[in-house]
């Protein structure tokens, strides 16, 4: 008898949770919205953290590499570094050429010194002495040509010899006019260009001494370290990923009928499968309609349009991880009537 009673409870147990079973279903089928709970909408989606590749604007030998995957960084902190010598040697050949173009830009615009115009007023006055010798000496051979007593062909080269040494002094003469007026405007603007192309180099050749260490343009997680101590990398080449710790994002969608019920920078709960709650706000709303993605669509709305929605979070201990599915809970806006 005890057997038979025992199996009887164990009978009305099963269909009493059966019928309970029933009655809950009917009840959520009976509801208006399923996507509704207690006046809140509620939407799946999941964690989406942004990523950067990291790496240097000048190639070189990492010299030094300071964190490994799974370290967290902040914004500032110093990722890696290259052999530095290169690029030392490369701000002392600018900075020198940039004093060397100085020096020279000082001679132009001060002009010639007293003692340079002294040496071309000499050369002006050998010239005049070497002309009037030149002259007397055409002179006389004139004179004794017309007697008989020279040939053709030395006064000739008599003549000759005054012409050239009049050339000599037009030429001393325009040299010292030079050397009274100093360097041409255009010389100097030439000299100044010359200078500031010079500084413009070796303030590039400081800037890339200063690209030769990698610092982490925010908070954030090292996902990947792809290359070690030693490698010779070139600009560009990924070094570290990085995964951003703030702000977190999570990416879901809503249908339609729903649209006009949420407004950018309404407030939501983000709610992990574990129970854990993250308060955030939504901070974007597609303009545009898309089909609903596999991730999260159901038999029912797989032709369905949906926009897609991010809420903005923020997660200090690191919780959510990337993909990591997750419900969001928004409190409707009020509609018009």
């Amino acid at each position: 008898m005890s057997i038979m009673s025992s199996r009887k409870k164990l009978y009305i147990g099963l269909a009493l949770l059966v019928l309970l079973a029933a009655s809950a279903a009917t009840i959520w089928l009976m509801q208006p919205d399923r996507h509704e709970r207690e006046g809140h909408l509620v939407l799946n989606g999941n964690v989406d953290i942004r990523q950067v590749n990291l790496a240097f604007k000048v190639p070189g030998r990492i010299d030094r590499l300071a964190f490994d995957e799974g370290d967290r960084v902040e914004s500032g902190d110093l990722l890696a570094s290259l052999e530095p010598q290169d690029y030392k040697n490369e701000i002392a050949l600018a900075e020198a050429r940039a004093s060397q173009r100085s020096a020279a830009l000082a001679a132009l615009e001060s002009g010639n010194r007293p003692e340079e115009i002294e040496r071309a007023r000499a050369r002006v006055e050998e010239a005049e002495s070497a002309l009037g010798i030149a002259q007397a000496t055409l002179d006389r051979v004139e004179h004794l040509a017309e007697r008989g007593f020279a040939a053709r062909q030395t006064q000739d080269e008599a003549r000759s010899q005054r012409d050239r040494a009049a050339a000599q002094r037009q030429a001393a003469l325009e040299e010292l006019s030079l050397a009274r007026k100093g360097p041409r405007r255009e010389e100097i603007q030439q000299g100044r260009a010359a200078l500031g192309g010079e500084r413009a180099a070796a303030a590039l050749a400081r800037q890339r001494l200063v690209d030769a260490n990698l610092y982490a343009p925010a908070d954030g997680i090292i996902l990947t370290r792809a290359r070690e101590v030693g490698a010779i990398v070139g600009p560009g080449e990924t070094v570290f990923t990085l995964a951003h710790t703030s702000p977190m994002w999570v990416r879901t969608y809503i249908e339609e009928p729903d649209l006009e019920r949420v407004e950018i920078g309404a407030p939501a709960t983000v709610l992990t499968e574990a129970g854990r709650a993250f308060p955030g706000r939504i901070a974007y709303i597609s303009p545009t309609a898309e089909f609903t993605p596999k991730s999260v669509e159901t038999r029912e709305q797989r032709t369905s349009l949906v926009y897609r929605v991010r809420v903005r979070i923020e997660d200090q201990d690191g919780i959510l991880k990337q993909g990591m599915p997750v419900s969001v809970i928004v409190r409707p806006a009020a509609r018009e009537r």
